[in-house]
């Protein structure tokens, strides 16, 4: 029997080739061999670790959309000015786009092939990330830091830009990482209805 370190070494293999099998031919255009192969194990061999090929994808989707959600309340947590909480969601948010841009495409484009149990499971993480994004910019409209007509579309509007980030970003694009994050921190601001942070 393999030790939990090995046998932890082989299922981060599996998930690895699964986001990238997943990211290329999404998720009913790739086999179980597909996954196996990109790992060098045999398709039976995936079955030792996880039921079936959608089990892969729930366990890469509420991973990452756990991660997002950490990204999120930690960024909240750096300050309890709505506008540097604002800006540092927006940046970490963008970032973890940026970062992990072939997962992030996988967690908000093959959520159909999700089993109703876990796609349930999912749409709590999603839930929780939309909750932030509304308390933070009402936290800031009742304090007088923000001006908009409508907060819980602009929240909406605040996610839906850095989730889009996985769709167009590459790795040789033209802008940097840091350069993006900067640009959705001020943008969001500019969203919100508050002056925007200028660099010192």
């Amino acid at each position: 029997m393999a030790s939990p370190s090995r046998a932890e070494a082989t299922r981060a293999r599996l998930l690895a080739a699964a986001v990238a099998a997943f990211s290329e031919k999404g998720f009913h255009g790739t086999t179980t061999r597909d996954i196996a192969g990109a790992a060098g194990m045999s398709p039976a061999a995936v079955y030792v670790h996880h039921k079936s090929k959608e089990e892969l994808l729930h366990v890469i989707s509420r991973d990452g959309h756990q991660a997002a959600l950490d990204v999120v309340r930690q960024a909240r947590a750096t300050t309890s000015d709505p506008v540097e909480q604002l800006a540092a969601v927006a940046r970490g948010f963008a970032m973890f786009h940026v970062e992990h841009h072939t997962i992030a495409r996988i967690l908000n484009y093959e959520l159909a092939a999700l089993s109703p149990e876990h796609r349930a499971e999912i749409d709590v993480l999603r839930t929780g990330i939309d909750r932030e994004l509304r308390d933070l910019v009402a936290t800031g409209v009742a304090a007088g830091a923000f001006d908009i007509p409508d907060p819980a579309l602009a929240a909406t509007a605040l996610a839906s830009m850095g989730i889009d980030i996985a769709r167009w970003y590459r790795e040789d694009g033209e802008w940097s990482p840091d350069q993006i994050g900067d640009y959705y921190a001020d943008l969001a601001l500019r969203l919100a209805g508050a002056a925007p942070q200028t660099s010192s």
